[in-house]
């Protein structure tokens, strides 16, 4: 039985979509624990109430991003993870950091990368005036929304909408592909090549909503 430990800041509702699909379709897998970087994140609190085991490690109580992230790993590797899944965690991840989980560590991004990496996606999305927006779950390297994608969801933009409005339609679908990709990932189903993922046996890695 594979096991998944998840970093968080805020409420983690990638991370309850991930438990709750996990409980429904009663996967073989273990949730070794939740780390956030800082007690308030109201996602420990889901943890708990679901037997999760649940950590802070304070960010600010680390001098820098190297030491914080040296304990990270002590505490990742504790919990015997054989994946890493980052649910809203925001902080910048060290190079050191993302070598040491290569193949095996998990975001999604609110759009569909390569367009619109880093902040403020949906209002950079509005913007620009696109027609479709969406959610990437990829793998992580050390170039900021770089890493392989994984697997795609699109949504339509309509008229009238808002930054608010977009993202919640964006978060829908961060919901629907967020479970399916780690799910991929424990069945033993994905496969680097380059900076490709590719899906064995083969099944579409992108859905329109």
């Amino acid at each position: 039985m594979l096991s998944i430990v998840t970093l968080i800041s805020g409420r983690g509702s990638n991370f309850e979509a991930i438990v709750k699909t996990a409980q429904k379709e009663q996967w073989p897998v273990k949730f070794a624990g939740v780390i956030a970087n800082h007690s308030a994140a109201k996602g420990l609190d889901f943890a708990r109430s679901q037997g999760i085991p649940a950590y802070v490690i304070e960010h600010k109580e680390h001098a820098s991003r190297e030491s914080f992230d040296a304990a990270l790993i002590e505490q990742i590797d504790a919990l015997g993870a054989d994946l890493v899944v980052l649910a809203g965690f925001m902080r910048i991840l060290t190079p050191r950091f993302i070598r040491h989980f290569e193949g095996r560590l998990m975001n999604i991004h609110p759009a569909l990368l390569p367009a619109f990496p880093g902040l403020h996606t949906h209002e950079r999305a509005l913007e620009a005036g696109v027609k479709e927006h969406g959610a990437t779950v990829h793998f992580v390297t050390e170039g900021v929304d770089e890493g392989p994608i994984i697997c795609q969801a699109c949504v339509p933009v309509l008229d009238g909408d808002s930054a608010d409005t977009l993202a919640a339609r964006v978060l829908a679908a961060e919901h629907q592909i967020y479970p399916r990709a780690v799910k991929w990932f424990l069945d033993g189903r994905l496969r680097i090549e380059g900076n490709q993922v590719k899906l064995q046996p083969p099944e579409s890695q992108f859905i329109k909503l």
